[in-house]
């Protein structure tokens, strides 16, 4: 079930089995000459149907927005066996609930998403990347504050910690800077004319705020080994030790500086290695704690360290997960992050979609 059944330029929609893979159903928009914005850092191997059951993010989350917001139609398998398809091409369809939007990040527990209509955008005429290298990370922060204050939306705004830089450059050598405490990757994209505009201005406001340097990138290669930098965030850290956790926290952009510095201090506090890096545009961070499983002292730590950051994004606005979804590891946090007037709804369409609970048993919720 990974075929790509049809690309309608005339529509600007791609329709697709569940199981092709993200970075494929981009390759087929582009050859195209359209474009599907969200591109998860796992694009390569992720699947179109992983990626609505989790509504997935990515690095042009900030500008373009996330997988729900390219999802037209979905055909669910429900726990019936019925099979239904909800949706269609149309821009505009108000008749009657948006059941597709119950199905997207509900993780497989109301329904199997067998296959995808997505809505493509044109793709852009002209795009600039640019670097900007930090001795300080509230600075990054603070820069990401002035630039959507200027009224200016990138198509990407990404951080790298230390930790993390210096896990990347060993597993890449893309000639990132060591010394830095915090790199900033900065994407702008659109009409040519915009495109210098925005550039400029970000590159003027990324000084402003404290960058000891702004780099831009010369040419494509330059800018495609820039983003695979940020891609392998992941897997640069997860060489450093025998068990890496990559965790997931959003807060509001006006409260990123807080957020790192907690993650600083919780990381000290404990005697942890945490490498931080995400979409700093749209106030999503990842920590990803570097530890060893089979210690169970030093999980027990890991474990409270944990608690105390996703509380500490709750209590500043913020959420339990901005893109990697609940699943198991965290539903043991969701009712003080959402409530149990919230937690008790989402029970109640669990089991009106799946009465036996055959779907996903004990994700988002025990059930």
């Amino acid at each position: 079930m990974d075929r790509i059944l049809e690309v309608d330029a005339a529509n600007l929609t791609l329709f697709a089995e569940a199981g092709a893979v993200t970075a494929k159903i981009s390759q087929a928009a582009e050859d195209a000459g359209l474009f599907y914005p969200p591109d998860p850092g796992s694009m390569k191997i992720s699947t179109i149907g992983g990626n609505v059951a989790e509504n997935s993010g990515g690095l042009r989350g900030l500008k373009y927005g996330v997988t729900r917001d390219y999802v037209m139609g979905l055909e669910v398998v429900l726990a019936s066996g019925e099979v239904l398809f909800t949706g269609n091409k149309c821009v505009k369809d108000v008749a009657g609930y948006s059941l597709r939007d119950i199905f997207i990040g509900s993780e497989g527990t109301l329904g199997i998403i067998t296959r995808v209509l997505l809505k493509l955008v044109p793709k852009p005429a002209a795009r600039r990347t640019l670097l900007a290298i930090y001795d300080r990370m509230e600075d990054a922060a603070e820069t990401v504050s002035a630039i959507i204050a200027a009224k200016i939306i990138p198509c990407t705004l990404e951080f790298l910690d230390t930790l993390t830089i210096n896990c990347v450059e060993d597993f890449a050598h893309v000639g990132l800077p060591r010394h830095a405490a915090a790199v900033l990757l900065m994407e702008t994209d659109g009409h040519p004319a915009a495109v210098d505009h925005e550039a400029g201005i970000m590159a003027e406001l990324a000084r402003k705020y404290g960058a000891t340097s702004v780099q831009v990138a010369e040419t494509a290669e330059q800018a495609a080994a820039l983003a695979t930098a940020r891609r392998s965030a992941f897997s640069a850290l997860a060489r450093v030790a025998p068990t890496t956790i990559l965790e997931d926290a959003t807060v509001p952009r006006s409260e990123l500086a807080k957020m790192i510095r907690f993650i600083q201090d919780t990381s000290q506090k404990y005697a942890l290695k945490i490498g931080t890096f995400g979409h700093m545009g749209d106030g999503n961070l990842h920590p990803t704690f570097l530890t060893n499983e089979r210690n169970h002292e030093e999980m027990a730590r890991v474990e409270q360290a944990m608690k105390e950051i996703f509380n500490h994004a709750v209590s500043l606005g913020g959420t339990i997960t901005g893109e990697h979804g609940v699943g198991v590891a965290k539903k043991k946090f969701l009712k003080d992050a959402l409530g149990e007037l919230n937690v008790s709804v989402m029970r109640k369409m669990k089991a009106a979609f799946d009465p036996q609970g055959i779907l996903n048993p004990g994700k988002i919720f025990n059930p």
